[in-house]
């Protein structure tokens, strides 16, 4: 008969329950609150967290009663109705029972299940998540199987001896402080098979119990994390190798994962823990990268994760580390061979097969290429790791020519997978492609079907990634994708490279797929498309649909539609419904050209947006109402309303009334109001208003006169600048007393020592900057570059090495100019050099120009610098060049701006026809601005049909415009 520990797991999970939705509150916050109570209840973190995880239940009522209420009550204002409190002390009793009946009394921390038992279905929590690190494979956590070199022969380990460098000794450190009761996380970013795996394992297989390792995949590596990370304990490594696959995710769930990891991290009361990650640079690049103004932040959860946390692991072994491989060698057959042939330093690609697989792949028979290809496609477009072999089959088809399809055998797919998973060709590391196979009892929904799934080799997969950025796949894929991609998300992330890449037709198959699995943000993909495409009617019905299963966006895309046909009831009950702020906005709009001022203003005085205040603002002030728009930008909390409004009126030449304006802003606490408005005064030529100002300013901040005393220096006029920087010193600048002693230096040396005495005393990063400036004046050219180094040592700042290199450069010394550039550059910073490469630029110097640029782009292939350098060879006339570069950004950084702009810059030179094929390429390769931009102007220009259909319909897989669908 099944014993009753279920009760104990039935209680516990229900408080568990109880405590995410009030927040999650520390363990601090509860003891003291418990701690208050009269008489005083007595709680532990260890106690607390046994409760919450099922190991123990409380053993007194009141503290039931106190814990319940405490967190119903904070549960409560999140919309959160729990049970009652008789049914809380009667699951606790039954609990106890439970556990008395199941112990005779002996204390246990697990509760014991009968395979008969009806509780199957509820996730074992009361086990700790993971295994003690002895009983775990590396191998299993996705370290690389080595080539084998006769190491089988000689008896040796699965592993090759392993040669720590300069990153290993960093993961030490953070281990140790995890030891010592510090949670911390590691990201290990390098290209595939550059040794981050086997150097986590490294840094954390001596960890004994209480540790343990949790690596979650199943049933996908991000909802296996997402449910587990909080019952994540004390003294677990959390093993998220590629986290990519954990982070980016067509849905919210990376995000979900990230947010989840930082609170684990953040709760002391759940440490200590480990994280360890790797990624890609291509990934990192893409998680850590802030967006610009106007694009949606997809990933700011993943970017503050991934902050500080970045440890670069370097793609080759150099110098010494050679030597130590070479010495390893000697006894290990495998490090042996890898020192002999291995290119430029790679031996961790050489030891886990890569070069083995790109000859393989390069001298693979057709079919087989296409099937690899299809892979590639399918991995870099955002597919899971696991791939159907339908989906892979069918999709082959299309990456080979009719002749080529009419030669294959009719056993082709057999020989062509057997070929493809072959291990022995890639000397023992893993083949092309591995067949995933489910563990028993896994339950993993993907390896349990009878159709097989397949894993590509990720050095393949980054080779892929880089060298067919700018394909397009062909229509057979995108149909095989649409049959059988795995997963929903899998669906989903197909579905918006394909819309990317402008291939409408094959996005909308996509979304159809998950509309019809019941996906409402499908359903309002789906209307989007249609009402793109014209078909407003259908658009109306799928936006229904959509709102129907509760997608408030659709809401506002429906009102929106009903607005444009003149239905404004309808349209404002639909905004309202959307409550969401693009929504709140328009039916302010709706409500203000209606003539009803007061209801929209009224609205946006009730609206949790400040920003739709401050629009109102100007629309008011655009339509002449200077009284009402005042009004509104003084009832806005933040007081860079009125700052707006200033510059509004700035630029419409009423000076005073801005003035007025940014007094009032200073006035309500803007400190940087008057600065501001020093800074546009004196740009402007009003110095007796702008230093009117700056001396109002003073009292506030002395940062205003000090603006002042430099425009005062630079226009030559050295008393008054010297006046008003001795009132920004005395109102405690130590940036003015540095100026001051830079024009003091010629008059009186010694009173510009005590200046600049005075100034270094004050430990500010820019006093650096200035004594670099007298140095260099002064022809101490060595002091003054160590000093701009300090400078830009303090915060990461190059300012004061370019201000030294222009110098130098203006005098005439190109040569200390562009050592000081290349200096900077060597400590991972670029901007000197593009700066100094656009100075000559301008300078006529072309040849020069090419040169540092060409250098930047070589440092660290920053996209800006390959830009800029395409830009100049275009400027020079070597168009194919340009181009080259161009598709250089695209394939190796995955950024495609240099296209796009390089599109943009043929058509206005009037070279259209370039345009639009450059266009098309950067359209392949996931950029349709400019195509978008081109159709546009080519619409308005009066140029109908095709471009007016590419707009609607998109284009064909093969980038021929699609017919109407």
């Amino acid at each position: 008969m099944p014993n009753d520990g279920g009760q104990e797991l039935v209680f516990s999970q229900a408080l568990a329950d109880l405590y995410e939705h009030a927040g999650r509150p520390t363990y601090a916050e509860l003891i003291r609150q418990a701690t208050a109570q009269r008489p005083p209840l007595k709680l532990t973190d260890s106690s607390l967290s046994d409760w919450l995880t099922g190991v123990s239940v409380p053993s007194s009522a009141s503290i039931v009663m106190f814990l319940v209420s405490y967190l119903q009550n904070k549960a409560a204002r999140n919309g959160y109705q729990s049970q009652p409190m008789p049914q809380w002390l009667a699951q606790r009793e039954q609990a106890q029972r439970a556990r008395r009946a199941g112990r005779s009394g002996r204390p246990r921390t697990r509760v014991a299940r009968d395979s008969d038992s009806s509780l199957d279905h509820v996730p074992d929590v009361l086990e700790r998540l993971g295994w003690p690190l002895t009983q775990v494979d590396p191998i299993a956590l996705e370290v690389h199987p080595a080539i084998d070199a006769g190491a089988a022969a000689a008896v040796l380990g699965s592993l090759p001896a392993y040669l720590p460098r300069a990153h290993d000794q960093v993961l030490a450190d953070l281990v140790a402080e995890a030891e010592g009761g510090a949670s911390r996380i590691v990201v290990l970013v390098g290209g595939s098979s550059t040794g981050k795996t086997r150097a986590l394992w490294e840094a954390v297989r001596s960890l004994r119990e209480p540790w343990r390792l949790w690596h979650p995949i199943d049933p996908s590596h991000p909802q296996a994390a997402l449910a587990g990370l909080r019952h994540v304990r004390p003294h677990t490594v959390v093993w998220l190798n590629e986290s990519q696959h954990y982070l980016l995710t067509a849905d919210e769930t990376g995000e979900q994962v990230a947010a989840a990891l930082r609170e684990l991290l953040r709760t002391n009361e759940r440490g200590p823990v480990l994280v360890m990650a790797t990624l890609w640079p291509e990934y990192a690049t893409m998680l850590s990268t802030v967006p610009k103004p106007g694009e949606p932040d997809r990933h700011p959860q993943a970017r503050n994760l991934l902050k500080g946390a970045e440890l670069l692991v370097p793609d080759t072994f150099t110098g010494p580390e050679l030597d130590a491989a070479a010495k390893a060698g000697n006894d290990d057959p495998r490090l042996a061979e890898a020192v002999q042939r291995a290119r430029f330093g790679a031996l961790t690609q050489y030891l886990a097969g890569g070069p083995a697989l790109i000859e393989r792949y390069q001298t693979a028979t057709v079919e087989a290429r296409a099937v690899l290809h299809a892979a590639m496609d399918a991995r870099r477009l955002g597919h899971g790791a696991a791939l159907p072999r339908l989906l892979l089959e069918q999709a082959a088809v299309g990456y080979m020519s009719q002749d080529q399809w009419d030669l294959l055998s009719e056993d082709w797919l057999e020989q062509t997978f057997a070929y493809l998973t072959d291990p022995r060709p890639c000397r023992g590391a893993l083949p092309p492609i591995a067949r995933i196979r489910s563990r028993p009892g896994s339950g993993n929904p993907q390896t349990a079907m009878a159709e097989p799934y397949y894993r590509l080799a990720d050095y393949l997969e980054q080779h892929g990634t880089r060298s067919r950025r700018l394909i397009c796949p062909p229509t057979e894929f995108w149909d095989a994708a649409t049959q059988h991609a795995a997963t929903p998300a899998d669906h989903a992330a197909l579905a918006i490279s394909a819309y990317d890449r402008g291939r409408y037709r094959y996005s909308y198959n996509l979304w159809g797929r998950l509309a019809a699995a019941g996906s409402a943000y499908a359903l309002q993909r789906l209307a989007g498309m249609r009402e793109r495409a014209g078909d407003e009617e259908e658009a109306e019905q799928l936006y229904r649909a959509a709102a129907a299963d509760g997608d408030t966006n659709a809401l506002w895309c429906l009102a929106r539609m009903r607005q444009r046909a003149g239905d404004q009831e309808e349209a404002e009950q639909l905004y309202r419904a959307a409550a969401v702020g693009t929504a709140h906005w328009d039916l302010i709009r709706m409500r203000e050209q209606a003539g009803d001022q007061e209801g929209a203003e009224q609205l946006a005085r009730t609206a949790t947006d400040t920003r739709l205040l401050i629009a109102l603002a100007l629309k008011r002030e655009q339509a002449g109402d200077q009284e009402g728009a005042e009004r509104l930008a003084r009832t806005v909390a933040d007081t860079n309303a009125l700052m707006v409004l200033a510059l509004t009126r700035e630029e419409s030449g009423d000076q005073k009334g801005a003035e007025r304006l940014a007094q009032v802003a200073a006035d309500a606490g803007n400190t940087k109001a008057l600065f501001a408005w020093v800074l546009l005064r004196g740009q402007a030529g009003d110095q007796e208003g702008a230093e009117r100002l700056a001396r109002t300013a003073a009292d506030v901040n002395a940062d205003a006169v000090l603006a002042l005393a430099l425009m005062r220096e630079q226009a030559g006029d050295q008393e008054g600048a010297k006046r008003l920087a001795q009132v920004a010193a005395d109102a405690g600048s130590s940036t003015a007393l540095s100026l001051l002693t830079l024009m003091r230096k010629l008059e009186d040396r010694k009173e510009a020592e005590r200046l600049a005495r005075a100034a270094t005393d004050t430990s500010s990063v820019e006093a650096p900057l200035f004594h670099a400036l007298i140095r260099e004046r002064a022809g101490d050219k060595e002091g003054a570059e160590q000093l701009a180094r300090t400078a830009a040592d303090t915060d990461g700042d190059t300012d004061a090495v370019w201000i030294l290199a222009r110098m130098r450069e203006q005098a005439g010394d190109k040569e200390g100019a562009e050592q000081l550039a290349r200096t900077a550059a060597d400590t991972g910073s670029t901007e000197v050099l593009l700066s100094l490469a656009l100075m000559r630029e301008q300078a006529g110097d072309q040849e020069g120009a090419q040169r540092l640029a060409q250098v930047a782009a070589d440092t660290d292939g920053q996209t800006d610098a390959v830009w800029i350098l395409a830009r100049m060879r275009e400027r020079a006339g070597d168009k194919e060049g340009a181009e080259q570069l161009a598709r250089t950004a695209a394939d190796a950084y995955g950024d495609t701006a240099a296209l796009r702009n390089l599109a943009w810059t043929r058509e206005r030179a009037g070279d259209h026809e370039e345009a639009e094929r450059l266009a098309f390429v950067a359209a392949d390769a996931g950029d349709t601005l400019a195509l978008q931009g081109l159709a546009q102007k080519r619409e308005q220009a009066g140029t109908t049909g095709q471009w007016s259909d590419l707009l609607r319909f998109g284009l064909e897989a093969d980038g021929q415009l699609a017919n109407p669908w």
